[in-house]
C-alpha cells in the first residue's frame, strides 16, 4: 500500500500518516521531519534547508528528489508507504513516479487534506516547541500545564520562525499555489482522495480507513 499524503502546513496530515502507518504496519515518511533532523545536527544540508525554510520557500525539486530516492531505497518500504511532504510540486510528482516505476511500484491513494488559509494561520501561530526535548505544544488545543513552559524539561517554549503569521501566510501561498498542479496530476489518475482537515482528528481517521479499505 503506497500512499501520499497531501496538505498545507498544519493541515494534520503528519497525525494522520502516523495513525495510518500504526494501522497498516508500513513507515511514515517525513521529508518535514527528515529536513529538521539536519537541521539539528548542524549538517551543510540542514544549514542551506534551515535559511530556505526561514523565508517560507520550498526546498528545491532535485535536492527533495535526491532525499525520496535514497529513502525509498531501504528495505523497510516493500510492504509500502506513507509519504507525507512529499511531492509538493508537478516535477517532484513526475519524478516520484519514475522511481517508483523502476521499483515496480506505483501511488495507490492520494490523499489531500483540506484546509482554509484562516484555520492554518490559527493553528501555527499557537504551536510553541520545546527548544530543548523538541516536544511540540499547541497554545489552543494542546497547551502546556503552566503557561508556555514545558511539562517535561520545565524550559521556556519557542515559536519557530516557519510558524510566525506572516511566514505562515505565505508557505500557505507558494505551497497552494504549487501544489494545485499535483492535485490536478493525481486526480487525472483517479488516486486522489480528499478529507476535511478541519473535522475532529477522529472523524478524519474514520475517513481515511474507508478510503485506503479500512482492512490491514
Amino acid at each position: 500500500m503506497n500512499i501520499v499524503m497531501m496538505g498545507p502546513p498544519g493541515a494534520g496530515k503528519g497525525t494522520q500518516a502516523k495513525f495510518l502507518s500504526k494501522e497498516f504496519g508500513i513507515p511514515h515518511i517525513s521529508t518535514g521531519d527528515m529536513l529538521r533532523e539536519e537541521i539539528s545536527a548542524g549538517t551543510p544540508l540542514g544549514k542551506k534547508v534551515e535559511e530556505i525554510l526561514k523565508s517560507g520557500k520550498l526546498v528545491e525539486d532535485k535536492l527533495m528528489i535526491d532525499i525520496i530516492r535514497e529513502r525509498l531505497s531501504k528495505k523497510d518500504v516493500e510492504k509500502g508507504f506513507i509519504l507525507d511532504g512529499f511531492p509538493r510540486t508537478l516535477s517532484q510528482a513526475e519524478a516520484l513516479d519514475e522511481l517508483l516505476e523502476s521499483l515496480h511500484k506505483r501511488v495507490e491513494y492520494s490523499i489531500y487534506v483540506e484546509v482554509p488559509e484562516k484555520v492554518i494561520v490559527e493553528r501555527l501561530s499557537a504551536r510553541r516547541v520545546c527548544p530543548k526535548c523538541g516536544r511540540i505544544y499547541n497554545m489552543i488545543s494542546n497547551p502546556p500545564k503552566h503557561d508556555e513552559i514545558c511539562d517535561v524539561c520545565g524550559v521556556k517554549l519557542i515559536t519557530r520562525d516557519d510558524d510566525k503569521p506572516e511566514t505562515v501566510r505565505e508557505r500557505y501561498k507558494i505551497y497552494t499555489e504549487m501544489t494545485e498542479p499535483v492535485i490536478n496530476y493525481y486526480r487525472k489518475r483517479n488516486v486522489l482522495f480528499t478529507v476535511d482537515g478541519t473535522l475532529d482528528v477522529e472523524k478524519v481517521k474514520e475517513m481515511l480507513l474507508n478510503i485506503v479499505g479500512g482492512t490491514k
